[in-house]
This record gives C-alpha cells, sequence and structure tokens, in this order.
C-alpha cells in the first residue's frame, strides 16, 4: 500500500512510502484487539476502592433486642448491613485489575488496528520535521496543514523530539508518542494516524520480531 508524504506545511512532497503488508495490509483480529484494549484500560486502574464491612465498622456488639417476641425482625447488632451506618456486604476491596497478555497477541491486535485504520484511508505519511522550541501554536498550525484539527489526532514520531511533544501536550483531542509506545487503544481511538516518515520501517521491525 502506498501513501503519499507530506510536509509538515501541509504541501505535497510528490513522493509515496509503502506501508508493509505484513504489518498494515493483515486481515483484523477483532478479538486480539478486544483483548488486548481490554488489557490496556484495565492496567490504568488504581484498584483502591474500598468500603468497611460489618466486621470493621465500629460499634457494639451487643444484641439489641430479644430474638423472638418483638413482632419485628430479628437483629444482632448495631453492625447489621440494614441499619444506617451499618457495614456494607460484599462491598469493594482493593485488588489489581490487570492481566497478562501474551506478546504474539498483543503484536497481532496492534497490526489489526493498524490495518484498520489503512484501510479506512485514516493514515497519513508526513516527512521528518522538528520545532526549534516548544510552541503551541506551530503544534495547532500543524493539524491546520493537514485539515485535521476538527479530529482526534495520533502523531507517531520516529524518536522522542521533546519540542514537537511538548508543543502538542496542551493540545485536546491530540497524543504524541513515539514508535516504540504505540499501542492498540492509541491508533483505535483516533481519528487521524499521522506517522512520521522514518518511523514506519520502526513500527514494521517492532511488530515482526519473532
Amino acid at each position: 500500500m502506498d501513501v503519499a508524504v507530506v510536509k509538515y506545511s501541509g504541501e505535497d512532497t510528490g513522493r509515496k512510502v509503502s506501508l508493509s503488508s505484513d504489518v498494515f495490509g493483515i486481515e483484523p483480529n477483532d478479538h486480539a484487539i478486544y483483548l488486548d484494549v481490554k488489557s490496556i484500560l484495565a492496567n490504568q486502574r488504581q484498584g483502591t476502592s474500598k468500603s468497611k464491612e460489618r466486621a470493621e465498622i465500629k460499634g457494639s456488639s451487643k444484641k439489641l433486642k430479644k430474638q423472638k417476641g418483638t413482632g419485628g425482625a430479628r437483629a444482632g447488632n448495631i453492625k447489621n448491613p440494614l441499619f444506617r451506618g451499618g457495614g456494607r456486604v460484599f462491598g469493594p476491596t482493593p485488588r489489581d485489575y490487570s492481566f497478562k497478555l501474551n506478546k504474539k497477541v498483543k503484536d497481532l491486535a496492534r497490526k489489526s488496528a493498524l490495518a484498520y485504520k489503512a484501510k479506512d484511508n485514516s493514515i497519513s505519511v508526513l516527512e521528518d520535521f522538528d520545532f526549534e522550541a516548544p510552541k503551541t501554536k506551530q503544534y495547532l498550525a500543524l493539524l491546520n496543514a493537514l485539515s485535521v484539527q476538527d479530529k482526534k489526532t495520533l502523531l507517531v514520531l520516529a524518536e522522542n523530539k521533546q519540542n514537537v511533544v511538548l508543543s502538542g501536550r496542551n493540545v485536546q483531542r491530540t497524543k504524541v508518542i513515539t514508535a516504540e509506545q504505540i499501542n492498540t487503544y492509541d491508533v483505535m481511538n483516533a481519528d487521524k494516524v499521522i506517522l512520521i516518515e522514518s518511523c514506519i520501517e520502526k513500527i514494521s521491525q517492532l511488530l515482526n520480531k519473532q
């Protein structure tokens, strides 16, 4: 699959780059995408929710009333979950929500996500560039030049260029990452994936490792 290479000013360079069919041309696997996205979101959960159960409530353990003959329901003590201020039944406790996913499944999921974007013509290739200084205005000008200012965008760099990263940090609906940081959730969440020309080979090498 050939994609035209454009300058960060939006002008066409007249060149085209070929996207690897081993990554961008595979048959997408929906279940692998589901598992990887689920894993990414689960790993982001803090898992610190906690509520007090009956044994942890401060209060007397004295039986409130006799067991029978009152005409009402039996009650053990003031910490009864049915009473105001009582313990919670089966409340949340701190836990780890993360789970292991095989590397080959992760690689397949990332390839599938990129293949979907390639099929939808949602991938643009940008000529290598860098900013002289971190400026949000320059990053906004880049998005306007590519006509993606109203879309969720993912810019993938070949290497960490701090000026570009800092320029796009405060821009809503956009994210800047390197080829090593590419993941299924970010790709699927973006309306437009913008690849720097030099990162394409890195992505292919990263996802085709044996």
